[in-house]
């Protein structure tokens, strides 16, 4: 084959050609200027970020023959040799096809042995996490005492497989993923010395779908190179990488932000007519509100986008979609990603997240933001009613005191104290005067679904009330708390929604009255003792007219052995 790919033919031979890595570069130079090299390395990190590269470079700057250097000459034939792989001496052992003690045994068993040709043995073991535990035990020995004429460098992906027992013997250096900006750099440099025509644009998402490895940058350039005619376009990269284009995604982003959901499968439909992978379009349309949430919050970290390119329409896009929404669509795609992994059906669920991305309300996002007004809210009145109470403990206190020539002082201190929410007493005997069981039971019945169906910050009104009397025009609401009483009472939203919401539920209308429980059980008494109630009235009290099944009871077990319990 007179082609070689641009990765093998780009292959850094020089610690200066290594990208993205200086500072496991620098540190290596300085140890072999100063002749500071150890017996074993560990080179870690994701594919594709130059380990073994870096790992044959240091075996020739070892053994060039114009040590001590920190680069290696690539002129003399200690360097010449290492390149070409012909001097034995530098042996690079593939740990995931040869993982068997065995092998590593063979390997160790020449380890004794002076080198031949240069100065120095190097063995470069290729993803050594793939060793098994014996040929683990096997290699720690020689780690342990090994000759002074050999060094071990270690490469993987997955560090956390290697025994504590290697790490510990090893220098070890975490080589990082590679920076966008770095690969297309690089990949510039390549395609100028090439002589071919690319788009500067396709560069950028190539580096981007290359996810930080240089080698995936390179193989997917070769392939764009190869599939292009005259230039290498944006169009022809999205069609190597798989990606789904910015316009694209601009085109999906106005249908969830104008609810269009026709729009939207539409344009789901013609990006899998054009065979896009479904896994890679969720991933961009994650990629692509994460870069959209991090242009809203951190402008000026342009740096830090891995997805989309800051054109106008983006730009637009981003001032007219709020914060909290962009929180939800990240969360619903990520939902969706994750449930795609376990199907062998992805075009549903996506078909079903473009709906629901779609339909999302902004009135969700009020009440997210509304929940925390009502626990602050929560949090002020209980704050309230503490102090609200040491205030009456200290007028308590004091009473005696200020009123000490009057013979009775805890009378005039309480009419004084009682200056809060007055209930409508006129209306309240008039409703009771009409109450009914049936219709207060019609309302208790459905009480909890109408809370499910009130907003957040209304429903917290009624955490602690109840219905206690109701006839077919009004009802009556008992409220734990005098200052949660008069709040509700006041609010004319909140009115609205209970009588729009009960209206719903039992189709009528009624007027809603509002009473604290202590008021209430002295407006009961009082209109139980006038004697105004008819022998139907309901007013939640046990001296009501007798229930059938508690009359019923009593017939079949006698009434001295029936006991009732409210």
């Amino acid at each position: 084959m007179s082609y070689q790919a641009l990765y093998r033919v780009w292959r850094p031979q020089k610690f200066i050609d290594v990208v993205g890595q200086e500072h496991v570069t620098t540190t290596l130079q300085n140890a072999l200027l100063q002749q500071k090299i150890t017996h074993a390395y560990l080179f870690s990190g994701p594919r594709g970020t130059g380990k073994t590269s870096a790992a044959k470079i240091l075996a020739k700057a070892i053994n060039c023959e114009r040590a001590p250097v920190s680069e290696p000459c690539n002129e003399c034939a200690a360097c010449l040799g290492i390149t070409n792989g012909t001097i034995s001496d530098v042996l690079e052992f593939d740990a995931a096809s040869n993982s068997r003690v065995e092998e590593m045994r063979d390997v160790l068993d020449k380890v004794k042995f002076a080198p031949t040709a240069v100065n120095y043995k190097v063995y470069i073991i290729d993803e050594v996490h793939m060793l098994s535990i014996s040929a683990f035990n096997a290699l720690l020995k020689t780690l342990e005492e090994p000759p002074r004429h050999v060094i071990f460098i270690l490469a993987t992906t997955e560090p956390h497989k290697i025994p504590l027992t290697i790490i510990s013997r090893c220098q070890r250096f975490d080589f990082r993923r590679i920076t966008a900006g770095s690969i297309v750099n690089r990949m510039k440099l390549i395609v100028d010395e090439t002589n071919v025509d690319c788009d500067e644009r396709a560069l950028q998402m190539i580096a981007r779908a290359a996810e930080g490895g240089m080698r995936d940058a390179l193989s997917l350039l070769d392939q764009a190179i190869s599939y292009s005619e005259t230039r290498v376009t944006i169009e022809d990269a999205l069609t190597v990488t798989g990606s789904v284009s910015q316009g694209f995604l601009n085109k999906l982003a106005t249908a969830f932000r104008e609810k269009d959901v026709a729009s939207g499968l539409e344009s789901l439909e013609e990006l899998l007519f054009h065979g896009k992978d479904p896994a890679r379009f969720i991933e961009d349309m994650i990629l692509f509100y994460r870069d959209m949430l991090l242009y809203k919050t951190a402008p000026k970290l342009e740096e830090s986008l891995e997805r989309v390119m800051l054109d106008d329409d983006f730009r637009i896009m981003a001032e007219e979609t709020p914060t909290g929404q962009i929180y939800q669509l990240i969360d619903l795609l990520n939902k969706t990603q994750q449930e795609m992994r376990w199907t062998n059906h992805p075009r549903i669920f996506l078909e079903v997240a473009i709906v629901k991305l779609c339909q999302i309300e902004e009135t969700q996002i009020a009440q997210s933001g509304s929940a925390a007004n009502v626990d602050k809210l929560i949090a002020r009145i209980e704050q309230l009613e503490n102090e609200l109470g040491q205030l009456k403990a200290n007028g308590l206190a004091l009473a005696p005191q200020e009123a000490a020539p009057a013979p009775a002082p805890q009378k005039p201190a309480q009419r004084s104290s009682r200056k809060g929410f007055q209930p409508p007493v006129g209306k309240i005997n008039e409703v009771l005067k009409q109450a009914t069981k049936n219709d207060l039971n019609q309302i208790k019945s459905k009480w909890g679904e109408m809370r499910a169906n009130l907003m957040k910050s209304h429903a917290a009104l009624l955490n602690e009330a109840e219905p206690v009397a109701a006839s077919t025009d009004a009802l009556i609401i008992k409220f734990k708390h005098e200052m949660i009483c008069q709040m509700a009472m006041d609010r004319r939203d909140f009115l609205e929604a209970i009588t729009t919401a009960l209206n719903k539920f039992t189709g009528k209308r009624l007027l809603i009255l509002g009473v604290p429980e202590e008021q209430w059980l002295t407006i009961r008494e009082s209109f139980l003792s006038s004697g105004q109630h008819s022998e139907e009235g309901e007013t939640d009290d046990p001296g009501q007219e007798e229930e059938p099944h508690i009359a019923e009871a009593k017939k079949l077990f006698g009434e001295e052995f029936v006991e009732i319990i409210d």
